[in-house]
């Protein structure tokens, strides 16, 4: 290696002007920077632009706050009791947390628990923990309709709505359609309600399901005034039904609107029928018979 120093100019100290060369006329300060032009992209021009002058790397612009958008938002994460190990849900539920890390599907199933313990109890509480486990597992549509029932139960229908609609766009299952469409009548919205009863949809339902979409109908046309509707939307063959699960539902649904439409004596005797079949007397419907 050559360790010999350029010639300094002796008056200034500074390097002299190359003796030969294409540059040799030129003045040192006048060269490109080491590297290329000094119009290359990166050279800094100004130091209130940029890095200082004496810094190798050049300018950089000014970072960009990030997009907002983008970031996960941390959510508050209800405590679960060290008693609930996830192993409580049904075989069939754990069965679609398999794609799930093994860690994280434990949290999820444990999440699932608790709602089904808080439902009745706190459905606020069981919200909380609905929102907890989409977060975790925001691409499976078990976990995204159970999370959206919980925010139902707990009167949170925008986010009941949100949850369900992704459920139905997982998985295509219509079953939470009369759930739904109970979100719009919460929402003061009967006619999305109508447009959701009358969809395509409704003929895929199973007939549990289709009863609790004619009773949600049946509300929201009683929510627009429209009381002699709401009765005409309950009068089917079902009414004959006793051992079905939702026979009492349906008479005692078609019982109260018989009541809001000023038919006050048909609507005893209906009340009546439902109390006859309501053995658990989940209603009230022998005291308004």
């Amino acid at each position: 290696m050559d360790d010999r120093k350029p010639p300094r100019n002796s008056a200034s100290g500074k390097p002299s002007r190359p003796s030969s060369g294409p540059n040799k006329d030129r003045r040192r300060e006048d060269l490109p920077a080491r590297g290329g032009s000094s119009d290359r992209r990166g050279v800094t021009r100004n130091v209130s632009t940029g890095r200082e002058v004496s810094d190798p790397r050049g300018f950089r612009a000014t970072p960009q706050d990030r997009d907002q958008s983008r970031i996960r938002p941390r959510i508050f994460e209800p405590d679960i009791p060290d008693d609930v190990t996830g192993e409580e849900l049904e075989k069939s539920v754990r069965a679609e947390l398999l794609s799930l890390s093994a860690e994280n599907a434990k949290v999820v199933a444990r999440h699932l628990v608790c709602i089904n313990i808080h439902m009745d109890s706190d459905p606020e509480l069981a919200h909380k923990h609905g929102l907890a486990a989409a977060h975790h597992a925001g691409r499976l549509a078990v976990v995204r309709e159970s999370a959206g029932y919980a925010a139902y139960r707990a009167g949170h229908y925008e986010i009941a709505l949100k949850e369900l609609r992704a459920a139905h766009r997982i998985s295509g299952d219509v079953s939470m359609w009369p759930v739904m469409a109970d979100c719009e009548r919460g929402l003061q919205r009967p006619l999305k309600a109508l447009n959701l009863a009358g969809s395509g949809e409704v003929k895929r339902l199973a007939k549990p399901e289709e009863i609790e979409m004619r009773i949600v109908a049946s509300g929201a046309r009683r929510d627009l005034g429209e009381l002699d509707a709401a009765v005409i939307t309950l009068t089917c063959k079902e009414l004959k039904s006793e051992n079905e699960e939702w026979a009492v539902r349906l008479r005692y649904a078609y019982a109260d609107a018989l009541f809001f439409a000023g038919r006050k004596d048909e609507a005893r005797e209906w009340f009546g029928k439902c109390a006859a079949i309501d053995h658990d007397e989940v209603t009230d419907a022998a005291e308004r018979a």
